[in-house]
């Protein structure tokens, strides 16, 4: 699941306190490591603790405030309060969603407990998107967790969001993480336009007699990656049974322990990382404390390339230059969109940086906040090396000035018998004259903002020397 709209998380490391045997001669080993501080309050009538709001980027930033009408319980009485939450109107300038954290300033030991809970109502019956715990919106939490498509009504519900490993969670300080925007029903039809409230209240962590894991999961899948890289898992997620009923949890893939069957091609780290450390193949699977995790990842390393890329030796007067180490690069966005199906990551080969991608069926490549403008230019040009696969495609994307959104060539399939061509085990340097590209109604050379790669079977690539030239 795309928690809480994925531009968001991970754990800001935090160090552990141990206690130190000054000069009294105690043997260190020996001595307990301090715990973080254990308090399970979140929000009751007010902010526990430490405990503070932070807004998303790009949501309803003051969509939060204190309200003292509606508390668990009924209408608030004797001062009670409860967190109320405004999800914007279609087309607010306010944000396109509402969302955030409760984070506590100083870290909690949160292992004596086994899940979050809290109650929440709305003045509409909808499904909250997201809410769990483990962001604390810096960009580094580790431990992200949590339920999708909770239903609301106007009446306080109960829920629980189980702890995946309570045991990891001794130094934390993403509390609390809800997202919520408005819904569709049916795709283009917005049931509540002008917007809506949303309440929580009573947000705490508790040890709950009626909470088990039922099943651990991980998407079971086979992938290349070349020597020196990191493996990721995804799609990691766990069933419990709370109270007779299932309740799904999707969350961080650092809650599992991962172990290999080929330490000399993929070593787990002291950290839980996945390196690639030589060529061979290995089998990576999990446990969730003592349980075993369905799924596994099946994985194929393969030896660097000896040598990177040529390098360019076109005028820099006549180039446009998206990535190289030779020109001074225009600006992009990001070397993978949201709605991409890779994954991505630097990678160096002889020291010469480059672009790699594993588990590639498509990537978007976006830089339409800056588009480039390519009315003078006559050849697109990339180097790519795949250890294995048959055929590579791209596509660009512009974005007319007048239209509310883009138009797009179909994808330039390039394989052994094209020109260019793209052969495995080598770099393929591919450049391609932009007469070659089809050209859609409206299409605008003076505003490229997309650039699309494919491919049926070279799932793993590495990308270097990405430029436009006369």
């Amino acid at each position: 699941m795309n928690l809480a709209k994925r531009h968001l998380f991970d754990l800001a490391a935090i160090a552990i306190l141990v206690l130190s045997a000054g000069c009294s001669g105690r043997d260190p080993a020996g001595l307990e490591i301090a715990r973080a501080r254990i308090d399970p309050l979140v929000f009751g009538d007010d902010y526990g603790a430490d405990v503070y709001f932070q807004a998303f980027f790009q949501t309803h930033l003051t969509a939060v405030e204190l309200d003292s009408v509606y508390a668990y319980g009924g209408y608030a009485p004797d001062g009670a309060k409860s967190l109320k939450v405004n999800v914007p109107p279609k087309g607010s300038a306010l944000g396109v969603y509402s969302g955030g954290v409760l984070t506590s300033a100083a870290s909690r030991d949160l292992a004596d407990f086994n899940a979050l809970t809290f109650y929440a109502r709305s003045d509409v019956d909808v499904s909250l998107n997201v809410a769990g715990f483990g962001n604390d919106n810096t960009g580094t939490s580790r431990y992200e967790a949590g339920r999708g498509r909770l239903p609301l009504t106007r009446e306080w519900t109960f829920f629980v969001v189980p702890i995946p490993a309570p045991s990891k969670l001794i130094a934390e300080r993403g509390m609390f993480t809800f997202a919520e925007g408005l819904e569709e029903q049916p795709p283009g039809v917005f049931p509540y336009p002008d917007g809506y409230n949303i309440w929580f209240d009573e947000i705490r962590f508790a040890k709950l007699g009626n909470v088990s894991v039922f099943r651990a999961n991980m998407t079971s899948s086979s992938r290349g990656y070349f020597i020196g890289s990191k493996a990721t898992v995804e799609n990691t997620s766990t069933i419990f049974d709370v109270d007779g009923g299932f309740v799904v949890v999707d969350h961080s893939p650092n809650y599992f322990d991962y172990a290999s069957s080929a330490p000399s091609v993929a070593a787990v780290t002291a950290r839980g990382e996945i390196e690639i450390v030589g060529a061979g193949q290995a089998a990576i699977t999990a446990k969730l404390e003592d349980v075993d995790v369905f799924g596994a990842l099946n994985l194929t390393a393969y030896s660097t390339p000896t040598l990177p890329a040529e390098s360019p030796t076109i005028p820099a007067a006549n180039v446009i230059s998206m990535f190289s180490d030779v020109y001074n690069d225009v600006p992009v966005e990001t070397w993978r969109t949201d709605w991409s199906r890779a994954q991505f990551e630097e990678y160096a080969v002889a020291g010469e940086k480059t672009k790699m991608y594993s588990a590639l069926i498509y990537v978007g490549i976006s830089f339409e906040n800056a588009p480039i403008d390519a009315t003078s230019m006559n050849y697109f040009h990339l180097d790519v090396y795949a250890p294995a696969g048959s055929n590579f495609k791209v596509k660009l994307v512009s974005f007319p000035p007048g239209l509310s959104g883009s138009v797009e060539t179909p994808d330039l399939v390039l394989d052994a018998d094209t020109t260019p061509a793209f052969n495995a085990g080598s770099w393929s340097p591919i450049t391609i004259p932009l007469t070659d590209f089809q050209l859609p109604v409206s299409w605008d050379w003076a505003r490229i903002g997309q650039l699309v790669l494919s491919t049926t079977d070279a799932r793993l690539v590495l990308v270097d020397n990405v430029y436009w030239h006369e």
